[in-house]
């Protein structure tokens, strides 16, 4: 009895460890020298086992307490100065045996899409992890591969290496660990004013500014009131600047996140997409910024109804009522179900739908000698300058009283 106190004692005691170049069982600390150790090679250094070491049970595997304790890195390494963000790291070869090997894998960076730095590790697997998905793609992430997660306690931020490394103005390489709660710090008193909390673009330096009227650079709508200038580079109005990274969208069955190298074509209006684009990672549907941020119902004279937006139509063949040309049936469109009325999301709209009137478009913009002035409706119902039809809507009047020039807007862009 009291022998079989001694060796629950004994097994309680053994220590185990998971290393993550023998990732398959587990090794177990031996403290005394055997006599088949005698005759054994560490797996890490090649040389001759001794004790204490750490050994398989299941299989001949055997390293150094030494070697099993080294670091998988080290960072900025007075004898690699080249590569001093990244380091060395401990690598396995292919014959098992292991090295020290310069990569150029930064091991700390801060990506614009997620608040807190990000480790770069080899092995991530552990009892609470056994499985997670990359929160740029949306596919799953090989936990016992390389991967970027993050360091944060109950954060389980996770993205393939390739994915977060793809556009390097997306991302800063760390140097010292101590900077990261800088960052942080720094982003909580971001300069942007309007807190929204779940967008892609949160990290980015962007100012709020209110502007008579700017074209958006995510949906190309021009749009009167509030803008962001993101990074010093884009300007986006605040109706895309709502839009969170991931979204349901009534036109479609699954979720949908924000990727920013998709370039596919939109799912709902067929343009291509040049400044990332809403996509499912479970099939091939892509939604950009112009078709997300439609208005789900709109009024037009051509029904008493409101119109509402529809994202398939089952009939071969349809038209558009309003302009009477031919309806691609796979694209987004407005109709009313009373009516069986239906509409390209252009002609119910309009050129501008978000522009509010008597907002002034530059003379430097356009081929008018003077600035031009928006207005939803014409009095009077003159005829445009251009093509010489009557306009009953959104025209472009020239803003000199003494000048009679008026457009439609859909006219605009030709020579007058």
């Amino acid at each position: 009895m009291e022998m079989d106190n001694e060796n629950e004692s004994h097994h309680k005691s053994v220590q185990q460890i998971q290393h993550p170049f023998h990732k398959e069982h587990p090794l177990v600390l031996l403290t005394e020298q055997s006599d088949e150790a005698l005759k054994a090679y560490c797996d890490g250094c090649g040389e001759l086992l001794s004790a204490p070491c750490f050994t398989c049970i299941h299989c001949n595997y055997h390293l150094h307490k030494q070697c099993a304790e080294a670091p998988l890195s080290l960072p900025n390494h007075p004898l690699h100065p080249k590569h001093s963000s990244s380091g060395l790291f401990l690598q396995k070869r292919p014959h098992y045996d292991n090295d020290l090997k310069c990569t150029s894998l930064p091991r700390i960076i801060k990506f614009s899409r997620h608040d807190h730095c990000i480790f770069h590790k080899y092995f991530l697997q552990t009892q609470e992890l056994t499985k997670q998905d990359c929160k740029i793609c949306f596919k799953e992430v090989k936990l016992d591969r390389g991967s970027y997660s993050c360091g944060k306690t109950g954060c389980n931020y996770v993205v393939h290496v390739n994915c977060v490394l793809e556009d390097d103005r997306l991302y800063e390489v760390i140097e010292e660990e101590k900077q990261c709660e800088e960052l942080y710090e720094k982003s909580i008193q971001s300069s942007i004013t309007h807190v929204i909390e779940t967008h892609w673009f949160r990290q980015w330096q962007a100012t709020h500014n209110f502007e008579g009227f700017k074209q958006c650079e995510f949906c190309a709508q021009y749009c009167s009131g509030f803008f962001y200038n993101i990074g010093g580079a884009w300007d986006m109005c605040i109706r895309c600047a709502k839009v969170a990274d991931i979204i349901k969208c009534e036109g479609h069955q699954h979720f949908l996140f924000y990727d920013f190298k998709c370039n596919e074509k939109c799912n709902g209006c067929g343009t291509n997409n040049d400044i990332g684009a809403f996509r499912c990672g479970k099939c091939k549907f892509t939604l950009g910024f112009g078709c997300l941020t439609l208005p789900h119902s709109a009024l037009h004279k051509i029904d008493q109804h409101m119109l509402n937006l529809t994202y398939h139509d089952d009939r071969e063949q349809s038209y558009c009522d309003i302009c009477e040309q031919e309806k691609d049936p796979r694209l987004w469109y407005y109709s009313c179900s009373n009516c069986d009325t239906s509409a390209h999301t252009e002609c119910v709209l309009g050129q501008f739908p978000f522009l509010k009137d008597g907002s002034t478009f530059s003379h430097y913009g356009h081929k008018h000698r003077h600035d031009l002035e928006f207005f939803r409706k014409a009095e009077g119902y003159p005829r445009c300058s251009y093509c010489g039809k009557l306009c009953q809507e959104e025209i472009l009047k020239c803003k000199k009283s003494t000048c009679n020039y008026i457009v439609h807007c859909k006219c605009r862009n030709y020579q007058v």
